[in-house]
């Protein structure tokens, strides 16, 4: 395990969940968060709201645009690829936010993070074993059922000329990060679960918890 900074210990209990938008990860942490007595950090939360300030104070030390672009340019002018490209390259910042907000937490029980940004090459020199962590991804056709059932998957929320266009720029978007992640924890050894809607969430949850018994003062399924 590298050597982090972790004043109070929290990295070092932390257990991750990581992966793909619409694979269920918040609401398996919250159901092992609710059974085994944890705290969650949820991500998204955070990176979308309490990092602001910072994504700004960035931005002007680079001398770049004060404002976030409009929703035209981030959804509907460029290419999946591209917005892939964006994401992956802008996590490795945004996930050491995520660290300060952590580092800043004293629990003596784990703590579960979970989130899209979560990614595994990021988390994995934290680790002091791989079942630290695992990665949710969704197959396709439960991506498809996610995006039947969902109103905040099956449609964004934000106004542009083409919204059928900028769906389908994020879908794709978010097809290509999942992949990524699955690669890289793949690579690295850590367990990746492809939800694929035939267990629902209690059942994916206790799978999760399964994997994580050995922190969770549980013992793992035989």
């Amino acid at each position: 395990m590298a050597e982090i900074w972790d004043p109070h210990g929290s990295l070092r209990r932390t257990l991750w969940i990581g992966g793909a938008q619409w694979s269920g990860k918040t609401t398996v942490a919250e159901a092992i968060a609710t059974r085994h007595g944890l705290t969650v950090y949820h991500y998204d939360y955070h990176d979308a709201r309490g990092h602001q300030d910072r994504r700004i104070a960035r931005r002007v030390a680079l001398g770049e645009p004060v404002g976030d672009p409009g929703p035209e340019r981030v959804w509907v002018e460029r290419s999946p690829e591209g917005m892939a490209a964006d994401a992956l390259a802008g996590f490795p910042v945004r996930f050491e936010w995520a660290l300060d907000d952590l580092r800043a937490w004293f629990t003596a029980r784990p703590v579960i993070a979970e989130g899209w940004g979560l990614r595994p090459e990021l988390v994995a020199p934290l680790l002091d074993s791989p079942r630290r962590m695992v990665v949710l991804v969704p197959t396709e056709d439960f991506r498809r059922h996610q995006l039947r059932t969902l109103p905040r998957a099956g449609a964004l929320d934000v106004p542009v000329t083409d919204p059928a266009r900028a769906q389908a720029n994020r879908v794709a978007r978010d097809r290509l990060i999942a992949e990524d992640a699955a690669e890289n924890a793949r690579r690295l050894g850590i367990r990746v679960i492809e939800v694929d809607g035939t267990l629902d969430a209690t059942a994916v949850a206790a799978e999760v918890a399964d994997h994580f018994a050995p922190y969770l003062g549980a013992e793992p399924a035989a």
